[in-house]
């Protein structure tokens, strides 16, 4: 690598480890997004709410944070009478089962108090009430405000601008429902825009609340927290349960897993099979023996050359020299394996080659006067080589 390279590549080494050590020490961004959770510290969070709630009701109270389905909640937990449930978010849309067990519960002589931009179809046609939405960014301060007297001296100092979706309460059941709260327009004092009410309901209530920013850390901490402890003023209950499962930052597992992975002992069975499985890799993958390369045998080179000799002779019709090589191979073959003599190819000689290669003795006599009478002969025939061969093949050395 030449000069010119190296320092090409080092210079580029040098911005890329600035790159990232400027990403690394550089201030985090603010995340503005909605997330509603109580584990959540984001401006758009619900952790200051949850962990001041006592301190809003100047008292201890015991509060529960609740993670999961509303319906499974209320369906199988024992709830204390005169409780309140706390749901806030940027939009809460109930189903039908949903409801009918948070209007159950409500309806025995507890408190729903639900804060969000809209309520959803199931609520609205219910309960007769209606919400209108402005989807965008307002730019104006908003300042709500409370009918009632005792609350009335501190509506100037609420104001709410950074983040906020301005929702109002468009349609109310008249004679179950009562206003208790509204966006003040300074432009003309006498258009009250509704956005705080409290509807009967059996023997408890429901509050509903078009501006769920209120209780978001970026303005709890910003001197509005004392309109939050005003909307939860209007009851007294024995114990607060606060809905941590409908919210629009709750973490949600998308893989087709997700079942194994809400099951605690599904995920810990499926873990374990991972683990396993890594370790089996690991460890056998150490005691299995590389793969060994094939290599091909050596060609006997003297058959292949023997064959070409034949083919050469049996071309050339030179049968006489075939026979004579074809006996002469036979007869070695007889001395190395068997140690006879094969000078004299007599009948005793017949005898024994036929018991030591355990051959009938017709057999071996019929080869052996053939060898005799073809070793006699000058000229031979290419039915002589034929008939030679198949006795040869036909007799077990």
């Amino acid at each position: 690598m030449d000069k010119k390279s190296k320092r090409i590549l080092l210079a580029f080494g040098v911005a890329l480890i600035a790159i990232i050590i400027i990403e690394i020490v550089r201030p985090k961004p603010i995340n503005w997004k909605e997330s509603y959770t109580v584990e959540s510290k984001i401006p758009f969070g619900f952790y200051l709410f949850s962990e001041e709630i006592e301190t809003l009701y100047n008292q201890q109270i015991s509060t529960t944070i609740i993670n999961e389905d509303p319906f499974l909640f209320l369906r199988d937990s024992t709830y204390k009478n005169n409780s309140l449930y706390i749901m806030v978010n940027s939009d809460i849309n109930l189903d039908k089962r949903q409801y009918e067990k948070l209007s159950s519960y409500v309806e025995q002589g507890n408190t729903a108090f639900i804060s969000a931009r809209s309520f959803g179809n199931v609520i609205s046609d219910s309960l007769g009430i209606n919400t209108y939405a402005y989807y965008y960014l307002i730019e104006e301060e908003v300042n709500p405000a409370f009918f009632s007297n005792t609350f009335a001296k501190d509506s100037l100092k609420y104001s709410y601008k950074k983040g906020i979706y301005q929702s109002t309460i468009t349609e109310i059941d008249t004679l179950k429902t009562k206003a208790l709260g509204y966006f003040m327009n300074f432009e003309d004092d006498d258009l009250e825009e509704l956005n705080f009410v409290k509807i009967s309901y059996g023997k408890g209530h429901f509050y509903f609340h078009t501006l769920p920013e209120a209780f978001t850390n970026y303005y709890m901490m910003k001197g509005n927290q004392q309109y939050v402890a005003n909307l939860l003023s209007f009851e007294n209950p024995s114990e607060i349960y606060i809905d941590n499962y409908l919210k629009a930052g709750r973490k949600v597992v998308r893989s087709p897993m997700r079942f194994v992975l809400n099951q605690a002992s599904l995920k810990w069975a499926y873990y374990l099979v991972i683990i396993g499985l890594i370790l089996f890799v690991i460890f056998k993958g150490k005691r299995v023996q590389r793969i060994i390369k094939v290599i091909e045998p050596l060609e006997n080179s003297s058959i292949e050359f023997t064959k070409t000799i034949g083919d050469l002779h049996f071309q050339h019709k030179d049968f006489g020299n075939i026979i004579s090589k074809k006996i002469t191979y036979f007869l070695e073959k007889v001395r190395s394996q068997y140690y006879l003599d094969t000078n004299s190819l007599n009948e005793e000689f017949c005898k024994k080659l036929a018991l030591k290669s355990n051959t009938d003795l017709e057999e071996t006599t019929k080869l052996i006067n053939t060898i005799k009478m073809l070793k006699g002969k000058s000229l031979h025939s290419e039915q002589n080589l034929i008939q030679l061969n198949k006795l040869l093949e036909e007799f077990t050395l």
